[in-house]
């Protein structure tokens, strides 16, 4: 039901989605999802905490890879920038969804904005402040909020992009490289 679900989502967003649509999806009744999640808002908020869940899992484990044993501090964060910032193909309906919620958040419930957070994001900028919380007490980075540097370095390596304006699409090495610069410029040791 949950895939089925993430694809109609994904594809029409939350406000356009029917529960008939996403039951045809689904291969259920209405009835059946009704019984399930309760109603629309229920059901988004499953699917897009399910989706959340995979889509964090799968980039604890990059923070686990590149964010463990540092040999060179910048090096390791462009190597981690770059694996986090390439997109999964696995999730494409995922980062489709998250397109979604971001044009229509206003009309989408606040409990399930917060239920992706807390699966999704919160979950990975918690971990990467572990790290940096580490990389301080080693005397790698000078960090006052472990979160805030996370948050930063984040919106650093991510850029803009002005593809969504007709430009060209910004190099996603050349990108994390500049913003691992300016990050360790402000939280360098």
């Amino acid at each position: 039901m949950l895939t089925g679900a993430l694809s109609v989502f994904a594809r029409d967003g939350y406000a356009r989605a029917s529960i008939d649509v996403i039951a045809a999806a689904a291969g259920v009744s209405t009835r059946t999802l009704y019984n399930h999640f309760g109603d629309k808002a229920g059901l988004f908020q499953a699917v897009i905490q399910a989706s959340a869940t995979s889509v964090a899992a799968a980039q604890l484990a990059i923070v686990e890879t590149h964010l463990t044993e540092i040999t060179d501090l910048e090096s390791d964060l462009v190597a981690f920038g770059i694996a986090w910032r390439t997109p999964i193909p696995d999730f494409a309906e995922h980062s489709a969804l998250v397109r979604q919620v971001n044009a229509e958040a206003g009309h989408i419930p606040q409990d399930a904005i917060d239920a992706w957070q807390e699966a999704g994001p919160l979950a990975v900028r918690r971990a990467i402040a572990d790290r940096f919380a580490a990389f301080a007490a080693d005397g790698l980075l000078t960090i006052d909020d472990p979160m805030v540097a996370a948050l930063h370095f984040s919106q650093l390596i991510s850029g803009s992009n002005p593809s969504y304006r007709g430009g060209p699409t910004p190099d996603l090495a050349d990108t994390v490289r500049t913003g691992v610069h300016a990050f360790l410029h402000g939280y360098a040791g």
